[in-house]
């Protein structure tokens, strides 16, 4: 009996860590004009750094929610504000739409979901979060290297019906980001990497219908390091022992940075789902 396969068209903007107080008003002032030119289904945002740097709240995350955020992916930091999380993960309406890396070391992993199937613009969509390991062996499981966890999640899901599957790797190694998109490719819809803080300029479409770019960069502090006071960083550095002053600043140019993706329905892919038409990197400014 052949199967009638319905086209669709998903449109996503996904937009890199959100870094502190001056990330989230940059993020409240731009993200209504790149709605209006993009007019997508579902907005991301990577949130472990919203609080200051370090974590998120709940205050924060209702702040960029009601910015205009749908949903929050996160990274090794996502929980740094202990008297917090919990917070976060007992609110019914907050847990529902953000994850952590679930392949976080066992005792992170007792809060909060690594992955979730969520709805926008009337599909159904996996989400997927997951650390790298290269330089980050204090969070991320060394029994659950991300691509095999990666491959473990897909075969779970494998009889669900899913119209598109998104993966944030939040790692340090640009190979290792770079090594998960070609492994993922054909396997999922889009593959992004967040946690460097500093945009690539490689996002494309793989071979089989992945959308790929290593690191989304961030919305922070545009003339900082990292999103960091870039005063203390190279006074930091100027020391034998190297020691940060943590500080963000609040005022000053800042960015935006991210992709936009159009993914369409594929029936060829072994999961059956559906694959990136169309990818564009998002490097925006402002004053806050």
């Amino acid at each position: 009996m052949l199967r009638i396969f319905k086209i669709f068209m998903l449109k996503i903007l996904v937009l890199g860590d959100v870094m502190g107080k001056i990330g989230r008003k940059a993020l409240a002032k731009k993200l209504p004009v790149l709605k209006k030119k993009y007019s997508p289904d579902l907005v991301i945002a990577n949130c472990e750094n919203l609080a200051h740097g370090c974590g998120v709240t709940v205050k924060t995350l209702k702040e960029i929610f009601s910015a205009g955020v749908d949903f929050c992916t996160s990274g090794n930091h996502v929980w740094d504000k202990k008297g917090e999380f919990k917070k976060v993960i007992e609110d019914k309406e907050l847990c529902k739409i953000i994850i952590r890396p679930a392949n976080y070391k066992k005792i992170h992993r007792k809060a909060g979901e690594g992955y979730k199937i969520i709805s926008a613009g009337g599909k159904k969509i996996l989400i997927i979060n997951l650390l790298g390991q290269a330089f980050m062996k204090a969070e991320a499981e060394k029994t659950h290297p991300p691509i095999p966890f990666l491959e473990k999640i897909l075969d779970e899901y494998k009889r669900k019906k899913i119209d598109a599957i998104l993966v944030d790797l939040h790692c340090e190694a640009t190979s290792e980001k770079r090594a998960m998109g070609w492994a993922a490719d054909g396997m999922v819809s889009v593959v992004w990497g967040t946690h460097t803080h500093t945009p690539t300029a490689d996002a494309q479409i793989l071979p089989n219908g992945t959308g790929y770019i290593t690191d989304l960069g961030m919305t922070g502090a545009r003339d900082s390091v990292i999103g960091e006071k870039k005063e203390n960083i190279i006074e930091g550095m100027r020391r034998k022992k190297f020691k940060i002053k943590h500080d963000i600043p609040e005022k000053g140019p800042a960015v935006i940075q991210g992709i936009y993706a159009e993914i369409e329905n594929n029936p060829s892919t072994p999961l059956r789902i559906g694959k990136t038409t169309k990818i564009k990197q998002i490097l925006e400014e402002t004053i806050i």
